[in-house]
């Protein structure tokens, strides 16, 4: 997001009241957060959020005209940060380390309350719907891609081996154990998700149920 709201010739610093400072946005943002994890996005005003954040109304409306709006770009700029993609030298360390990645993500306090309920809350709102596809699924396949091709190319992997059905495999189970069923991981779970992907990514086994 840009920091000044209007383009001002060159050599003229803009007025204080037309620059975005960063650090209310991140105060505003943060307030977004904690809202939608303790009330919902139903229950979400600019009204909270800009009490929440310590700021008046108009500062929240000065970034964003309306609560979808702002909801819809918070939730892609947090969904869209980029995992580092792992490279460890073997398929079952990248694996591992992505796993461990998605079960600190979703452990999360805040993100725990949110991701169910924005969940539910694309099937009726398309704008939500769109940027949680646009962003985590787009990321999620390049981390893919990238894994899966090194494996392929270390002769870990046969070389039809399908990326996209890997996203699937990797996050599916772990999203249903902590999103929706909220258990915890039983003792060695994670290295037992990444031997079943590992199986069948290489075709020697049928996908292993998540429960």
């Amino acid at each position: 997001m840009a920091l000044v709201e209007n383009k001002h010739a060159a050599g003229r610093a803009p007025a204080g009241a037309a620059v975005l400072r960063r650090h209310v946005t991140t105060a505003i943002r943060l307030a977004v957060m904690q809202e939608l994890a303790e009330g919902g996005y139903g229950r979400l005003s600019i009204e909270a959020v800009a009490r929440r954040a310590g700021v008046g109304k108009t500062t929240v409306y000065r970034r964003w005209s309306s609560k979808l709006e702002m909801v819809v770009e918070i939730i892609a700029e947090v969904a869209g940060r980029r995992l580092p993609v792992p490279d460890t030298g073997s398929l079952h360390g990248d694996l591992e380390l992505i796993m461990n990645a998605v079960v600190a993500a979703l452990a999360h306090p805040l993100a725990s309350q949110i991701v169910p309920d924005l969940l539910a809350e694309a099937a009726r709102t398309p704008e939500i719907a769109e940027a949680l596809l646009a962003t985590l699924r787009a990321h999620q396949r390049d981390i893919a891609a990238a894994v899966v091709g090194r494996a392929v190319g270390r002769g870990e992997l046969p070389a039809d081996a399908d990326a996209e059905s890997a996203v699937d495999f990797i996050v599916g189970p772990l999203y249903w154990r902590l999103a929706v069923l909220r258990a915890p991981l039983p003792d060695g779970y994670v290295g037992r998700q990444v031997q079943a992907v590992i199986e069948v990514l290489s075709g020697q086994a049928a996908p292993v149920p998540s429960g």
